[in-house]
């Protein structure tokens, strides 16, 4: 595989791939530009600038005071979220239940920070790595039942995050669990007890900005997660599961080992994605019901925009964040926050048609070819 992808990567790139790449940039350009008019119409239609709800946009997520270390910040959950995707996809499988996941590496992180006893260095390594664990068992179980009893994963990760939910809710009202017993915090039926400082990540801050150590480890696990995939025998198996489980099994690859463990993969860096916001500060270091935010939903358009790219997912994961933190400078425009919702979702149907162009037009060559083979 190593010689023939280096054979590859020294040919020369032919005309028609060059062709196909200025093409595929065309759509892209122009599927994004037709979102953004569309966006720039309602905000119109509202009574409202775009120029000036634009400018508010591009303040809040970078250029106003400390609003890019935000958006790091908020970047790095949704970065590690998008990477779990990527992996159980390059297997084949589908999981879509990393909000569940993500709930749980929180909860068992903000088990180990107020529950134990110890130094708040030995609590926040202990509570990360638990959170990880938690996490991919939590996806894991979602194996067992497809390769166990055949219930598709599509299905039973997204029925896992209701069940996750209800763990969630039944630990933070349950005094010998999580719930905050203190008499003096009203809400404390409904919360966790806040973490101590000690157990808090470090803050990294650049140019009177502030942001999560959480986005050194995202990036890092990106590159480690792109290495794998792409230069190692586990990542060849996944791939050759994923695109053809006939050939893999012919091959060697043992479906249920190699599914299970992308599953888990998937699910423990949902997990660690939570255990990184509550150890920053998410949620002012207290876990509740809520407490994801819609990270895990949004963590998984990331992946599909990247189109199970890990490296895409970086650029992907900023611009979502983008729009997140970007969204709270408009009260000052009088715009309604929806409209970002809707932008948004416009951009992500904008950054789907171009590959769904190619995909077609790649299918009726295919077909034609065929109908000419069999004419011959």
């Amino acid at each position: 595989m190593t010689a023939a992808t280096s054979t590859r990567e020294a040919l020369p790139i032919g005309p028609g791939r060059w062709r196909s790449a200025v093409e595929m940039t065309v759509l892209y350009v122009l599927s994004v530009g037709a979102a953004l008019v569309i966006s720039a119409l309602l905000v119109s239609m509202t009574g409202n600038s775009w120029q000036k709800v634009f400018s508010a946009l591009l303040d809040g997520a970078f250029f106003a005071p400390g609003r890019w270390g935000n958006t790091l910040t908020i970047a790095a959950p949704m970065l590690l979220v998008a990477l779990g995707t990527v992996v159980a996809v390059r297997a084949g499988l589908f999981n879509i239940g990393q909000e569940g996941q993500l709930m749980i590496g929180a909860m068992l992180m903000a088990t180990v920070g107020t529950k134990l006893a110890g130094p708040g260095v030995l609590l926040l390594v202990g509570g990360m790595l638990a959170a990880t664990v938690a996490g991919g068992a939590f996806a894991a179980v979602t194996a067992v039942m497809r390769y166990r009893r055949g219930v598709p994963e599509v299905i039973s990760t997204l029925l896992l995050v209701f069940v996750a939910l209800q763990m969630v809710g039944y630990a933070v009202t349950t005094d010998w669990l999580l719930r905050d017993t203190d008499p003096n915090r009203p809400q404390r039926a409904q919360t966790s007890a806040a973490l101590d400082p000690d157990t808090h990540l470090p803050v990294i801050r650049i140019f009177g900005n502030e942001f999560s150590v959480g986005v050194v480890i995202a990036v890092v696990l990106t590159l480690v997660i792109t290495f794998l995939l792409a230069r190692t025998i586990w990542g060849f198996r996944l791939r050759l599961l994923g695109h053809n489980p006939r050939v893999a099994r012919m091959a060697g690859v043992v479906a249920t080992r190699a599914g299970t463990t992308a599953l888990f993969v998937s699910g423990a860096l949902a997990g660690l994605a939570g255990a990184i916001m509550l150890t920053f500060g998410h949620a002012s270091y207290r876990f509740g019901p809520g407490f994801s935010s819609n990270i895990g939903w949004q963590g998984l358009l990331v992946a599909l925009l990247a189109r199970s790219r890990p490296l895409l997912c970086i650029p992907m994961a900023l611009l979502f964040a983008a729009l997140r933190t970007g969204s709270g400078f408009l009260a000052s425009t009088g715009v309604d926050r929806k409209i970002v919702d809707v932008t948004q979702a416009l951009l992500v149907l904008a950054l789907l048609v171009p590959p769904a162009i190619a995909f077609m037009r790649e299918r009726r060559r295919g077909l034609a070819a065929a109908a000419g083979g069999e004419t011959a």
